[in-house]
């Protein structure tokens, strides 16, 4: 009786070690999901609003920047080819 009790054991305990390994495969397989914190006070929540303001504004200017740079260029090429 007590090598039938090992023999079951030890299956048992295989099929515990396969389970705690797919387990663990699958929680490794997950991808990874940012953390948000929703329970923003309203000052947070203004200094956020803020930031993404002034980050619009300067992503503006960057492309006005760029669009004035390049009427420079065509302008000094058209003037220096005359």
């Amino acid at each position: 009786m007590s090598a039938r009790l090992r023999k079951t054991s030890m299956s048992d305990a295989k099929f515990l070690l396969m389970l705690c390994k797919t387990g663990v495969r699958g929680k490794l397989q997950t991808s990874p999901r940012k953390m948000v914190n929703t329970a923003l006070s309203d000052e947070e929540k203004g200094i956020q609003d803020k930031e993404s303001k002034e980050e619009s504004i300067l992503a503006m200017l960057g492309i006005i920047g760029t669009i004035l740079n390049l009427l420079v260029i065509i302008f000094v090429y058209i003037y220096t080819t005359l």
